[in-house]
């Protein structure tokens, strides 16, 4: 009796299991909020968009490293879904003013709000878990001023989460 080898029978099995899951962001823009909802779930934040639509947020944040956004029109079709904690989309921090709801609104819950500096000088920061260049683990750190009212700074920084204790001690 012949028996075939394991390892190609696995890797043909996760294969037809990879090629079987859809991707968020291969589903084509028109595709009802609808559909996207019923094959993805309920996404975790949305807001209301200025031209009547409504911004959708699949975010695995506070643990994850990946969200993916999208708009939808006054009937509910959506225009494409995108990655958004991503290097290239944490640069449109650098352009106009940034309010903590806009904020949420475009990237989504942080993984992470916290406050940082001396108490005459201290700062809110929202910290996003996300893979800078696509590779490292990292946090970007937004920091919205003293008040908490507007995005002053913002720079990308290691995640504690995924460090080794350097020293060995625990």
């Amino acid at each position: 009796m012949r028996t075939l080898p394991l390892k190609p029978v696995l890797m043909a099995s996760l294969l037809a299991l990879i090629a079987g899951c859809t991707s968020i962001t291969s589903v084509p823009p028109g595709t009802s909020a609808q559909q996207m909802v019923g094959q993805f779930g309920t996404p975790t934040y949305q807001c209301p968009l200025e031209n009547g639509g409504t911004r959708l947020i699949w975010s695995l944040q506070p643990f994850g490293q990946q969200a993916w956004a999208t708009n939808t029109d006054k009937e509910g079709r959506i225009e494409g879904v995108k990655p958004v904690l991503t290097d290239a989309h944490f640069s449109m921090l650098r352009e106009g003013v940034w309010t903590p709801e806009k904020l949420l609104c475009e990237f989504g819950p942080p993984a992470e709000k916290s406050a940082v500096g001396l108490p005459s000088v201290r700062q809110i920061v929202w910290s996003y878990r996300y893979q800078q260049d696509g590779v490292w683990n990292s946090l970007m750190h937004v920091y919205l001023g003293r008040d908490g009212n507007q995005v002053t700074r913002f720079h990308p920084g290691p995640d504690p989460m995924y460090e080794r204790n350097r020293f060995g001690m625990f």
